[in-house]
């Protein structure tokens, strides 16, 4: 074995402080010892890209996968990448190939080592070396990991070939050329690299649910591990919870259970029922977080740790209402459709995928949806940054069941399966995630979507018990009782009255009480509204779609049934069935902001909708200054606990000259308080008032000028 040094190894894997051997837990092989176990996170692979398309998709007989291939016709690119966003690319659909290099330390000889790639659109063959390494074919938004030991090249530089197919198919999902949103094709997340000892935790699932009574956290964890030796392994399992953000342990098992593995065998490890007192909630005003590190051991010596992030909280249906932590709340929200911005398209950077969420926070946005599985990043901000979030399996439309008769066709239900159980295997531990979406505008009364919605129900109730289900119906105009609807844990209706359908608000509150009465014991949620300026006919433009927004929001106010409403949505977004633009920039005309970020007037109609205050004003009585606070009591409604009154005075030249802070006890739905505004300045120009979240973002906004 060629010698590497420490450095270099810490650089490649991402472990600080590690030293590099390995421990056996069989009768054979290398006995060495350490004293700390290897820690297999995802850290970035780190090579430089390049790129190349493939119409006639000749690579693969031309060895582009091999590393005596020529470089020439190649591009150098950054990856996550997407082809649909260059100029010549753009209505390109067919396959395309990268190819990176890597150096592999001499210390991985003999370690496990992993690809995860977390998205590629939508199918993907891969080559190490030369060697074929595995593919994951029709699923374009779920994370899959490769293992690479057998074709990597310890010690030397390694030659990693990637074939990428984003053509139009219709044996997966989304079918065919149906759905409504941009098919990027590409290397389109981070590629990340683990490295493990031969026997590892693959994944810990994670269910942390409160007794609110006892004031406990009950939790149950589940080890998946992986024996990849060629001998048997016993193993003893130990854990630790501390919480995220301070560090302090709240719970330590030091062996809560064994494992027996044969060579080469995978198993699910569930452990006895545990619990800690006084836990920190998870909620969208006060996310927090805790850390699990799960470790395994082999005769008493660590061998390997994984570290998962997760939230103590409940999210339930009871009595035709949400209740978050014991609480019944009224949420509101906005969509975001990703992958629109025409510069990076689907291969969203970090900053971009932080900015519109910032964005969806400033417009109060705290309960969202989305039509497929999402960024891992997109996913830790909403836990972080307390977002509720619907993650969905990336069904669009009724043409999904086209031509098929009482019965979905096999290959489209095996994949939604495939797709819905590596959404829920990767995804499960994040408290911001409160139901997974089954499928969006299916046609629910047909038989074979009917059955396609009841499967998939089945099967995420099987792998995630804790978890709400749901799908999001545009079929609940007439004979509401024979939707699928029925068969969820929840209603969701996207309900385009006066855009997509025909009638007034008036039409819209009468079918909406049809679908009360049809299901009166469960909650309603709105899981689309708006207006999309799609066709030659949609004249009205950004004013039409406020007073769309304002009118029908007012109307689900009248309903306790409702119990939730999300607009849609944030921004326009580009599709390839786009009515508007060209390009990269081919698009729906839908949101409050463009493609570019930029804002409409109708941004702040959204903003103060969405606000838990119905209204926030300064009174001016002769001197003196007054903070005037409603707080909202329908729709959205929830308790304020930890919120505060920000004050910024303006004085010398309209410049900034003081700023207060002023705290507010708890506030229950439809409470009004007053607060004194004391400042220093003589003569004030403007005072700006916010009512600030725990988490810091501002949910309303009122200004006075002198």
């Amino acid at each position: 074995m060629k010698s590497v040094s420490r450095r270099r190894f810490i650089k490649h894997v991402g472990v600080s402080g590690m030293a590099v051997s390995l421990v056996s837990c069989g009768k054979s092989g290398n006995d060495n010892r350490r004293s700390e176990p290897l820690a297999g996170q995802p850290v970035p692979l780190r090579v430089q890209w390049t790129f190349r398309l493939d119409p006639e998709d000749r690579g693969a007989s031309l060895g582009w996968h091999s590393p005596e291939s020529s470089a020439e016709g190649w591009e150098k690119v950054s990856v996550p990448h997407t082809w649909q966003t260059g100029d010549d690319s753009a209505e390109y659909m067919g396959v395309a190939w990268y190819r990176g290099v890597f150096e592999a330390p001499a210390a991985w000889n003999g370690l496990v080592t992993r690809l995860e790639f977390e998205a590629i659109y939508h199918s993907a063959m891969a080559w190490l070396n030369g060697i074929p390494v595995g593919e994951h074919l029709r699923k374009g938004y779920t994370a899959f990991t490769l293992d690479v030991s057998s074709a990597l090249r310890p010690g030397q530089e390694n030659l990693l070939a990637v074939r990428v197919d984003n053509s139009f198919d219709r044996k997966m999902l989304p079918r065919g050329s149906s759905y409504d949103w941009t098919p990027d094709g590409g290397i389109i997340r981070p590629v990340n690299l683990i490295v493990t000892p031969r026997t590892f935790i693959e994944r810990i699932d994670v269910d942390a649910l409160p007794d609110l009574e006892s004031a406990k956290a009950k939790l149950e964890l589940c080890f998946v591990l992986q024996n990849k030796d060629k001998s048997a392994a016993s193993l003893e399992i130990g854990y630790r919870v501390e919480e995220e953000d301070t560090g302090k342990t709240v719970l330590r098992r030091e062996k809560a259970a064994t494992a027996s593995l044969e060579a080469g065998q995978s198993v699910e490890i569930r452990l006895p029922e545990d619990s800690f007192a006084d836990p920190r909630l998870w909620h969208f005003d006060h996310p927090n977080l805790y850390r699990l590190v799960g470790e395994i051991a082999c005769k008493g010596e660590p061998l390997h740790r994984l570290e998962v992030i997760f939230g103590v909280r409940s999210f339930v249906v009871k009595d035709r209402g949400f209740y978050l932590n014991g609480e019944r709340v009224r949420l509101m929200g906005v969509e975001r459709m990703g992958g629109s911005d025409p510069v990076w398209g689907m291969a969203e950077p970090a900053g971009l995928i932080r900015r519109d969420h910032d964005l969806l926070k400033e417009l109060n946005c705290v309960f969202t949806r989305v039509h497929w599985q999402q960024d891992r990043r997109v996913l830790d901000y909403c836990d972080r940054h307390g977002i509720l979030i619907q993650v969905e399996v990336p069904t669009w439309g009724p043409d999904t069941f086209e031509g098929m008769q009482d019965e979905p066709d096999p290959e489209i239900m095996q994949n939604a399966l495939e797709q819905l159980r590596e959404l829920i295997g990767r995804d499960r531990n994040h408290p911001s995630v409160f139901a997974w979406g089954l499928c969006n505008e299916i046609g629910g009364q047909n038989p074979p979507a009917y059955r396609f919605a009841e499967r998939l129900y089945q099967e995420a109730s099987r792998l995630d018990p804790h978890r709400l289900r749901t799908y999001a119906s545009n079929s609940l105009a007439e004979n509401c009782e024979k939707d699928v609807s029925g068969v969820m844990d929840f209603i969701e209706w996207n309900e385009y009255y006066e855009s997509w359908y025909p009638g007034t608000v008036q039409d819209m509150k009468e079918n909406l009480e049809r679908i009360h009465a049809a299901f009166p014991d469960k909650p309603i949620v709105i899981s689309e509204y708006g207006y999309c300026q799609c066709r030659p006919d949609r004249t009205g433009g950004d004013p039409r779609l406020a007073e769309i927004l304002r009118t029908h929001t007012e109307a689900y106010r009248e309903y306790d049934y409702v119990a939730g409403a999300i607009f849609f949505c944030l921004n326009d977004y580009r599709t390839h069935i786009g009515d508007k633009g060209l390009g990269a920039l081919k698009q729906r005309v839908h949101g409050v902001m463009d493609l570019y970020g930029e804002r409409k007037p109708s941004f702040e109609v959204l903003r103060s909708e969405t606000s838990p205050a119905a209204s926030l004003a300064i009174r001016r009585k002769g001197g003196k200054f007054t903070a005037v606070l409603a707080v909202r009591g329908s729709l959205p409604s929830y308790r304020l606990d930890g919120y505060s009154l920000r004050l910024v005075v303006y004085g010398f030249q309209n410049l900034p000259m003081e700023s207060h802070r002023i705290a507010l006890a708890g506030l229950d739905p439809g409470r009004k308080v007053e607060a004194d505004l004391p400042f220093a300045e003589s003569n004030p120009v403007r005072l700006k008032l916010d009512l600030l979240r725990p988490t810091g973002f501002s949910a309303a906004t009122a200004w006075w000028t002198a």
